[in-house]
């Protein structure tokens, strides 16, 4: 078998090409019929595209594995919903991780695991945690030890007024969006730094008051974090 490394570039320029010979085109039927909304397009398109790389990685494996379309359309159908907290760059990272970490076809327990791997290998909470975390952080909010930058911005923008009064159901989905680009950011080499700390934490850790700009900037962070 070639070098795990050059199967993965070699599969990387053959992505493009993809969807023209996958016998199910992605976005279709790969996840059972799957009405609008329950799977968003891109998503879709990523677990065809991790298939595509096992496919090009691991031929005979693949094909033992699933001799048959409709076999192959349930498997990516289950795959679908049990990675689902997992955003695209992170599934991609992850099947690029567990073919150059094994010769055999991973499983779905393994590609839990490389996708994990994938994203703590950069210091990335599972999305789950991340939000849960954003979601207690006291304020103010830049003042807090975030297990990682990724997890302020994404709670930022998500609207920390959202993420603490409005239902999971409803800040969930808006928070794992804005997370899944942060990530995708990092997992790509970006460094993501946190804002400095607010003029009031400051200004109590030198024991002196806040001057009439530090209260203006103090207050303009306020409504940043609160989103108003």
């Amino acid at each position: 078998m070639t070098g795990s490394r050059e199967l993965v570039e070699r599969a990387e320029r053959a992505i493009a090409a993809s969807s023209r010979t996958s016998t199910t085109p992605p976005g279709q039927t790969d996840t059972g019929g799957e009405r609008p909304g329950r799977a968003a397009p891109e998503r879709i398109e990523a677990i065809n595209q991790v298939f595509a790389l096992y496919r090009l990685n691991y031929h005979n494996q693949y094909y033992a594995a699933f001799p048959d379309a409709e076999q192959l359309r349930q498997i990516k159908k289950l795959w679908l919903e049990s990675l689902a907290d997992y955003g695209v760059s992170q599934l991609l990272a992850g099947a690029k991780r567990a073919i150059e970490g094994s010769e055999y076809l991973p499983t779905l327990n393994r590609m839990h695991r490389c996708c994990r791997e994938a994203a703590a290998d950069h210091g990335l909470p599972p999305a789950r945690d991340a939000y849960e975390e954003a979601c207690t952080a006291p304020s103010p909010k830049a003042a807090q030890p975030w297990s990682h930058a990724a997890v302020y911005l994404a709670g930022r923008d998500s609207g920390w007024f959202t993420l603490a009064n409005k239902p999971e159901a409803t800040s969930w989905p808006v928070f794992r969006d804005h997370y899944e680009r942060y990530c995708a950011r990092v997992l790509a080499g970006e460094e993501l730094t946190l804002p400095p700390a607010p003029a009031l934490a400051q200004a109590q850790d030198r024991g002196k008051p806040l001057s009439d700009e530090e209260q203006l900037e103090q207050l303009r962070q306020l409504r940043r974090d609160l989103a108003l």
